[in-house]
């Protein structure tokens, strides 16, 4: 076949896109194509439409549910049926130029001759583990022979530590039996699945063996163990494993070890009530419920998992990327844009949401994943793959080489490109297996023995389809920069099977080609639906889709009315000139913070009745760049109006303060900036406040430096400063939506928390608004407390009140007292016994 022309792919018009959300089981048939000139062909194809598939009985080639589990359309093909192409291939060129190929050099955890994982005397935890299922995908996807090498010496090392009760891998996590002091059982998931992939490839039996011998061991432990640590939250990642050997083995007792781990480990199964706060935790664990469907048909079981995904993108996730406010875990009243989402966290959904598509068959969780991986997953990591960041923010006008104290959920440097190795450990070695999984789920095989493009991106894949015969789809698209894809069959003979092609969620009306003629039902397939394609396929075939792209502007109303700007599946960011120091590390992985070479502080000014016609597409000429994740080289870019907010600064720590309500008053002149997609941005303005000149717009305050804030003690995940600093008041003591301080776990204590000022103040009275969170937790009001000052000689005394000192809930309690002039003043409390405590605001009064 002639090679496609970039101008072939991009010649297409625009149409308006949205953002629905449909559900249940529809479908529509027809037999006829219309040719280019609009007459009609001979009877050619049947046409579907479906919007959640359903499937009763189990089929296809490849490793199908075995009764009892539940069948499912869609199939995973075995690792090395796709071959990337294009920029995708790109990115997993660069992993292996970069980080994930090269960890070894950096890493002390991932030495061969000194981890448990090859010499069970040693120790070893998740490193090794994470970084392997990552380096070996990634050698599947290239084929690169010194990554296929590598992994096979690890994987053989890895198996010949099995012992003879099946145990594998350090000792030190190996419980003792009869112990009651569990090791956590999270380092051997991602272990298994390096096994799983590697069998996928070679088809190596010993795999299997290794894995069941390994389950039986699993099975004798206490059911505490699956209450231990971090895997308590993560089972999940077993289960799916376990449900793949048996639908191998088919041997009853793999479930029963399943239902066992479900019923024994925390439940994800409720909402309102998730086990853990914890980002990684939340991205991996909520698919959990979905995956025992599989086994029990519950229904409210797969309800569940979107249940969770709505419960944290609802109040976690209100800002354009696909992420949620994660930078470490989820804090109550750190919902802004500016938190971020760890990079763990971006490869993790990308995997739940990857394998939500199959065991649900809705194509939402795929148009879930390509929102990451198009918007969040480049900006983690430098353009060539050798730094990578801890947590990526949709608004982020700078990545300092520090830490910030309290704002975001960790104290070391989060946002500065290095490394990572060994200052957050997870995300350099987990990071790898982001590209690599995403390419093996381009193409699925179906219950129906046909195939679906579920991700769309540059590829061939080779798999069984109709009457077993192997076939070959080439995929040619520049996707997500063009509408257009072109799919080309290859076949020894005709045969016939259903082609499955997903509608994204922003695509209203798709159009269908087969040979130049079109597909006049398809273009009733409204969003989130997969137009399936059933006709004898001959060798040379053409599929031409094309999914109109157009301009979207949406409006967060519980992230201050701010909006984003979409076209297709792309989010965009404000252009930020970007500043680009090395600040350590070596010259081969370098150290890198990146600072704003311009203003950055822009409001959006649009046309108030229909926004997007203040949306101007320019697409750049030329081909599509290797590597189109710059700012230098993304092949399109919006122009808009917009004004400067004088008011947006950077705090005092240099981090970019949270949004205020949209609209902005501002005065300054109309300019015309330049948005380019997110995953582009390593710096980012995404969630743009909206700006007016009228007098109902607000007035936004500009940061000011606080008071120094200490305490006896503090918890790690609260941020003392936030009793003192801005921001919405509480609607009662248990209000769960802004920021707070406690000295959780501290219970039955005497506490304190004390602020101080470089300049002395003459103050009279404080108001303390507690926190009390009766029904949910430990945390109550204090049993007594008073106030002190610091006097002039050093010495801290009390003030001389002249109200009571309140302990009220859901109210202020404001204490009254003789003026004193201090540079600091501390509240100390008696907390009730058994019992913990805090404050969500700490108000003063100076003295008239």
């Amino acid at each position: 076949m002639k090679q496609t022309t970039r101008r072939q792919l991009l010649k297409a018009g625009l149409a308006i896109s949205g953002d629905s959300l449909m559900s249940g089981l529809t479908a529509q048939s027809a037999s006829s194509l219309e040719s280019a000139s609009g007459k009609p062909s001979p009877p050619a194809v049947t046409v579907r439409i479906i919007k959640q598939a359903t499937v009763t009985k189990a089929g296809g080639f490849y490793t199908p549910n075995r009764a009892p589990l539940q069948p499912t359309l869609f199939q995973k093909l075995p690792i090395g049926s796709i071959v990337p192409l294009g920029w995708l291939r790109h990115q997993l060129e660069l992993d292996a130029q970069g980080l994930s190929g090269r960890l070894p050099e950096v890493s002390r955890f991932l030495k061969f001759e000194d981890t448990g994982w090859v010499h069970p005397e040693k120790s070893g935890w998740e490193e090794v583990s994470y970084w392997l299922r990552g380096y070996g995908n990634l050698g599947y996807a290239l084929g690169d022979k010194k990554i296929l090498a590598e992994t096979r010496r690890w994987i053989e090392a890895v198996m010949a530590t099995q012992e003879a009760d099946g145990y594998f891998g350090p000792r030190q996590l190996k419980p003792v039996p009869g112990g009651k002091n569990f090791p956590d059982p999270w380092g051997h998931m991602p272990m298994l699945d390096a096994l799983h992939s590697y069998y996928d490839y070679s088809g190596d039996k010993r795999v299997l063996d290794c894995l069941t011998r390994y389950f039986r061991w699993l099975d004798t432990q206490p059911t505490d163990y699956y209450r231990t640590g971090w895997g308590s939250y993560r089972w999940a990642d077993t289960i799916n494993v376990l449900q793949w050997i048996y639908n191998k083995s088919g041997e009853p007792w793999l479930l029963n070890l399943s239902r066992k781990i479900h019923e024994n480990s925390p439940s994800y199964t409720d909402s309102e009530r998730l086990p853990s706060k914890h980002n990684v935790n939340l991205a991996q664990g909520i698919r959990e419920p979905a995956e025992y469907w599989l086994q029990t048909k519950d229904p409210s079981l797969l309800q569940a998992t979107e249940a969770n995904y709505q419960k944290i993108m609802g109040e976690y996730g209100q800002f354009p990327g696909g992420g949620f406010a994660g930078d470490e875990n989820y804090r109550p009243g750190f919902t802004d844009p500016r938190q971020g989402f760890e990079t763990c966290g971006i490869v993790e959904y990308m995997h739940t949401f990857e394998m939500m598509t199959r065991i649900s068959g809705s194509p939402v969780w795929a148009d879930r994943c390509e929102e990451l991986a198009f918007n969040l997953l480049p900006a983690a990591l430098t353009p060539d793959h050798r730094g990578i960041h801890y947590i990526t923010c949709t608004n982020s006008p700078g990545l300092i080489n520090k830490g910030i104290n309290g704002q975001f959920d960790n104290r070391f440097t989060m946002l500065a490109y290095r490394d990572g190795a060994h200052d957050y450990r997870c995300c350099p070695h987990n990071y790898g297996m982001g590209w690599p999984y995403y390419s093996e789920e381009l193409w699925l095989g179906t219950a129906d023995n046909g195939l679906a493009a579920s991700l769309y991106a540059a590829s061939e894949v080779t798999a069984k389809v109709g009457d077993g015969t192997k076939v070959t789809w080439k995929q040619e698209t520049e996707y997500p920069f063009s509408d257009t894809i072109l799919l080309t069959v290859t076949t020894a003979k005709s045969v016939r099977f259903p082609l499955y092609l997903r509608v994204p969620r922003w695509c209203q009306r798709p159009e269908i080609q087969i040979n130049g003629a079109r597909v006049a039902p398809a273009s009733k397939a409204g969003p989130l639906s997969f137009v399936v394609l059933d006709r004898v396929w001959k060798s040379g075939d053409v599929v031409t889709l094309r999914l109109p792209m157009t301009t979207s502007v949406k409006t967060w109303e519980k992230s201050q009315n701010s909006v984003s700007v979409g076209y297709g599946p792309l989010a965009f960011s404000l252009r930020i000139p970007e500043k680009w120091q090395t600040v350590g590390g070596t010259a081969d992985f370098p150290e890198q913070e990146v600072l704003p070479g311009g203003p950055w502080n822009y409001g959006l000014a649009l046309e108030e009745k229909d926004p997007t016609r203040s949306l101007r597409v320019v697409r750049k000429p030329g081909a599509l760049a290797a590597n189109p994740f710059t700012p230098a080289t993304v092949p399109i870019e919006i122009r808009t109006t917009a004004r400067r907010i004088p008011g947006w600064q950077t705090d005092f720590e240099g981090i970019i303060t949270p949004l205020q309500p949209s609209p902005a008053r501002t005065a300054e002149p109309v300019e015309t900036v330049v948005l380019i997609p997110m995953g582009a941005a390593r710096l980012r303005i995404a969630s743009f406040p909206t700006v007016s000149t009228g007098g109902e717009a607000t007035v936004w305050v500009p940061p000011v430096e606080p008071p120094l804030m200490t305490a006896s003690f503090q918890n790690a995940q609260d941020f003392a400063a936030s009793v003192i600093l801005p921001g919405a008041e509480p609607k009662a003591s248990g209000d769960d939506s802004i920021p707070r301080f406690t000295w959780w776990d501290h219970q039955g204590t005497q506490e304190w928390i004390q602020l101080e000022q470089k300049l002395p103040a003459t103050v009279s009275a404080v108001s303390v608004y507690w926190f009390d969170d009766t029904g949910k937790g430990r945390c109550r009001v204090p049993k007594s407390w008073r106030l002190v000052y610091k006097a002039s000689d050093g010495t801290w005394k009390p003030v001389t009140a002249t109200s009571e000192y309140g302990t009220a809930r859901d109210t202020y309690n404001r204490v009254t007292f003789a003026p004193v002039t201090t540079s600091a003043l501390r509240i100390e409390v008696q907390l009730q016994d058994e019992m913990s405590g805090g404050l969500l605001r700490w108000k003063r009064e100076t003295a008239a």
